[in-house]
C-alpha cells in the first residue's frame, strides 16, 4: 500500500478532469484498512471506486481512498443464490459473471459503469430494475469509529438514486454488498427498447439488448470523458405530467408512485434544443442529451456552467427543475450545483 501526496485525480474520474488530492491511497486488502484507519488524520475523506459519477470542481484537501477490494463468495439457498461481492469489483464484470454462472437477475443493469461498492450509494438502476430489488445486505467500515457495520436493505433507505450512504452514512467505506438472486427468474422487458423482446425473452437476450442500446447512446469515457447520465429523471405530480403531455404529444411519462410521474430528462434536454451545445471544451452529447462530455481540455467550471445552462433552459421551456445525478465535489467533499455556481459568480 502506497500513500501518495499531491496525487493526480485524472485516473480516478471518468470526466478526465485534472484535479489533485492532498493524499491518495489504493486499498487492495482489508488488512490495509486497519493500519490506514489507525494512522488517520483529522481531514476530509473521499472514497472512490471507478470515479464514474464524480465531478471534481477543486483540488481535494483530504484523503482519497480508492477501493480495489476483490472477491465473490456464493452461498446457495433453496430459492436463491446469495452473492457476497467485495466493493472493488467492477459492476459490469459482475453482471457478466453471474450470467456465465447461470444466475440471472442483473442483466438489465449491464454496462452501468463503476464498482460494486458504489452501487448501493446511488441505488443504481436502468430499464425498470434497481439495485434495491436484489440487495440483501451491505457491509461497511465506519471511518469515524473503525467499526464494521451490517446494513439490511431497509437500513439502506434506498430511494431514486439515493441511499443512507449519501447522507448520514457518507463517511462509511462499503466493504461488500450481498445480492440475492432468486432462482425463479422473471424477465423485465416492460421498459423502453426491451419491450420488443417480449415476455419470453432469455436473460442473455436482455443483456445483449441493454448493452447494444447503451453503447449506441453513451460515449465510451476512455474516448470522450463523461460521467454517464448527468441529471436525474425528474418526478412531477400527475396533473403537471398530464398537462405537459397535452402540450407535448409523445413526451415519455412513467409511473412513479401514487399521484406522481417520472419524466425523461434526456428527452426534455433534447426538445429544449441543447444537443451539441458547448461551453468551452464541455458539451451536451450529440447522440444522448442526458450526457455531458469533455471534448478535450474542459474545465470543471465549463462543465458546471453548461449544467446550469441546461437546467435553466429546461426550466424555462417546461417548468421542470433538473437535479444532477453526478456527485459534485469541492475541496472538502460533496456539494451541489447552486453552491458551486455561487462561488463562480
Amino acid at each position: 500500500m502506497m500513500l501518495l501526496t499531491q496525487a493526480s485525480l485524472a485516473p480516478y474520474n471518468t470526466f478526465g478532469l485534472t484535479q489533485t488530492a492532498d493524499r491518495l491511497v489504493v486499498v487492495e486488502q482489508r488488512e490495509q484498512l486497519l493500519s490506514l484507519w489507525q494512522a488517520r488524520q483529522d481531514e476530509p475523506l473521499l472514497i472512490v471506486g471507478e470515479g464514474s459519477n464524480l465531478l471534481f470542481t477543486a483540488p481535494f484537501h483530504g484523503l482519497v481512498l480508492v477501493n480495489r477490494l476483490k472477491g465473490i463468495a456464493v452461498t446457495e439457498a433453496a430459492d436463491a443464490w446469495l452473492l457476497k461481492v467485495e466493493g472493488g469489483e467492477i459492476w459490469h464484470q459482475l453482471v457478466c459473471w453471474t450470467l456465465e454462472q447461470e444466475m440471472p437477475g442483473l442483466e438489465n443493469l449491464a454496462l452501468i459503469p463503476g464498482t460494486v461498492g458504489a452501487s448501493p450509494i446511488q441505488n443504481i438502476g436502468a430499464y425498470g430494475v434497481e439495485l434495491a430489488q436484489y440487495c440483501e445486505q451491505v457491509e461497511s467500515l465506519d471511518w469515524h469509529t473503525g467499526e464494521t457495520v451490517l446494513w439490511s436493505a431497509a437500513d439502506c433507505a434506498f430511494g431514486y438514486r439515493d441511499s443512507v450512504f449519501k447522507h448520514q452514512a457518507k463517511h462509511h467505506l462499503i466493504l461488500s454488498v450481498t445480492l440475492r438472486l432468486p432462482k425463479a427468474w422473471q424477465p423485465r422487458t416492460d421498459y423502453g427498447p426491451l419491450a420488443q423482446l417480449g415476455e419470453q425473452a432469455e436473460p442473455r437476450h436482455i443483456f445483449e439488448q441493454v448493452c447494444a442500446t447503451r453503447r449506441s447512446k453513451l460515449p465510451d469515457p476512455r474516448v470522450l470523458g463523461n460521467a454517464g447520465s448527468f441529471f436525474k429523471n425528474p418526478k412531477v405530480n400527475l396533473a403537471q405530467a398530464q398537462a405537459l403531455q397535452a402540450a407535448w404529444p409523445g413526451m415519455p411519462v412513467f409511473p412513479a408512485g401514487p399521484g406522481q410521474a417520472k419524466l425523461a430528462a434526456g428527452w426534455l434536454i433534447d426538445k429544449a434544443g441543447l444537443k451539441g451545445t458547448r461551453v468551452g471544451g464541455a458539451g451536451v452529447h450529440s447522440q444522448q442529451a442526458l450526457v455531458l462530455v469533455n471534448h478535450g481540455g474542459a474545465t470543471a467550471e465549463q462543465l458546471i456552467r453548461l449544467a446550469d445552462l441546461v437546467r435553466s433552459r429546461v426550466a424555462q421551456q417546461f417548468g421542470v427543475r433538473l437535479e444532477p445525478e453526478v456527485r459534485i465535489l469541492n475541496d472538502e467533499g460533496e456539494t451541489n450545483l447552486d453552491e458551486v455556481l455561487s462561488c463562480l459568480s
